[in-house]
């Protein structure tokens, strides 16, 4: 083979692996998103944080926060979230794995519910430092 031919082909190959690549992380943004679709419409904790979210959203805008405010009221309820979802994921495979009780599933489900609880009291905190003045000053 001469070595144009190899240049080329060895274009060729980068071009269709970054298709590749683009292609896989376009798949993977769609199962990100059915994932958190299938989280908003099946779990009913998700369902109470999102709302409690939406909520902190307009008291967001109603409180006229700073964008330092947001920045911590936006990561808070991400972290809720995303640990609630990995907690939710945890559980699902062990029931799966056993879905009789046993000590051990019931251990490690605690332990998930433990991490979404830690979540929970910082986004908690967060709040009430960025709300207490607005709303003692009302």
């Amino acid at each position: 083979m001469s070595r144009t031919m190899r240049q080329r082909s060895r274009h060729c190959n980068t071009m269709k692996q970054d298709h590749s690549f683009v292609t896989g992380r376009v798949k993977s943004v769609r199962y990100a998103v059915a994932g958190a679709w299938k989280l908003l419409t099946t779990e009913h904790s998700i369902m109470v944080q999102a709302c409690l979210g939406v909520i902190l959203t307009i008291a967001g805008f109603f409180f006229h926060i700073t964008k330092e405010e947001w920045l911590a009221q936006t990561f808070a309820i991400g972290l809720v979230l995303a640990v609630e979802g990995v907690n939710t994921a945890v559980e699902k495979i062990a029931d799966f794995i056993h879905p009789d009780y046993h000590a051990r599933i019931g251990f490690i489900k605690d332990i998930g519910a433990g991490a979404v609880f830690f979540a929970a009291l910082a986004a908690l905190a967060v709040c009430g430092i960025i709300y207490v003045p607005y709303l003692m000053a009302s």
